[in-house]
């Protein structure tokens, strides 16, 4: 955190008396009846300030975003470690937001140790008895957190399948969080049988660093793996013949020329955006190649996906190799960004420049 950031009162000391720790300006840590500019008794009784649980309150119009839910966990078990997608939103990470594929909210999860207390708090959280080494833990804001990696590997660890594993770690490579040789050597090194391994090592067999938007690893998983068809890379930018840069789609199977695209219904179904998406794939076909389009309701089920999909397969065998007329390997001034390592090294206007272009619509 930057020190120039204006703070918050946050967490009260762990024993004793003292000043509170410093927690960012428009968060709340959760007060308890009595304490310094907490609720009176009959504030508590009445609902005039909002319960978080196991007596702790906030006022009643503390704003319920994603960071705040990680305080009032956090504060449940002060000496316990948030992980899993509570830690990578206190990372900044944009994609986790606390939501389920079906809209509902994900309890934050909490490393607690062993035998330290009940391991659920209502909707808010969820408490577990893992052991998280010492090393993977920081604390940053009042609040111990996981390092990056031990908590992408207890989001996919833990996920609901692996395609949701596969997007849990995509959306950590996009804010360059994670790379899979990172959790490949941890998973190797240290997280031996635990919990969820097996499904974590499947989905690190799916994964890309290069991943834009949580559609865009479901995209990818079921192309694969119910279209069985190979795994497209991810964003790759395709170049013309004189190494102009034309476009970079969603995904892309480089051998067969097949390309894909997600199309939001909020965005890219109706105004001015759809008329540029038909003018880009109309650029695609002209280079020789072939794309398919997943939209929201292909999410739910995806038998119509996958038929538009061996459609376009079958298009692309068709067409004769002398009508490729595009590329992938970028010339000598292109800037390459598809790994996190890449995107690392950049620094100053190149780094913002790739931040704004990438910037996914919903």
């Amino acid at each position: 955190m930057s020190e120039f950031m204006p703070l918050a009162a946050g967490a009260p000391p762990a024993r004793g008396i003292g000043p509170r720790e410093g927690i960012e300006a428009g968060l709340v840590w959760p007060l308890r009846v009595g304490d310094h500019e907490g609720p009176t008794p009959w504030q508590a009784r009445a609902g005039q300030w909002r319960k978080t649980g196991w007596g702790l309150h906030v006022p009643p119009d503390t704003p319920v975003t994603a960071r705040q839910r990680v305080v009032e966990a956090a504060a449940l078990w002060p000496d316990g470690v948030v992980t899993g997608w509570g830690a990578l939103a206190w990372r900044g990470a944009r994609w986790f937001e606390g939501t389920a594929p079906n809209g509902s909210s994900l309890p934050v999860n909490i490393n607690i140790g062993i035998g330290k207390g009940p391991r659920r708090q209502g909707e808010l959280a969820t408490a577990t008895q893992e052991s998280v080494p010492p090393w993977a833990i920081e604390r940053q804001s009042s609040i111990r957190v996981a390092l990056s990696i031990w908590a992408v590997a207890f989001a996919m660890r833990y996920a609901t399948s692996v395609v949701e594993a596969v997007k849990a770690f995509d959306m950590a490579a996009y804010d360059d969080l994670v790379t899979i040789e990172e959790l490949r050597r941890c998973t190797e090194a240290v997280l031996g049988t635990k919990t969820g391994v097996p499904q974590l090592r499947e989905a690190l067999e799916l994964v890309s660093e290069n991943s834009w938007s949580p559609q865009e690893p479901l995209m990818r998983c079921v192309w694969c793996l119910e279209g069985h068809r190979p795994m497209p890379l991810a964003n790759r930018p395709v170049f013309d013949l004189t190494g102009r840069h034309v476009g970079t789609p969603d995904v892309i199977d480089i051998e067969a020329g097949v390309f894909g695209q997600y199309e939001g219904a909020k965005v890219h179904l109706v105004g001015a955006q759809r008329s540029t998406d038909i003018r880009q794939d109309a650029v695609y076909r002209d280079l020789g190649l072939e794309g398919v389009t997943m939209v929201a309701d292909d999410c739910s089920d995806t038998r119509s996906f996958i038929g538009r999909l061996h459609a376009a397969y079958a298009r692309a065998s068709r067409r004769p190799f002398e009508e490729r007329r595009w590329l992938l390997e970028p010339p000598a001034w292109w800037v390459p960004t598809v790994t996190v390592e890449q995107r690392r090294a950049l620094e100053g206007t190149q780094r913002d420049r790739l931040l704004a272009y990438r910037r996914p619509a919903a």
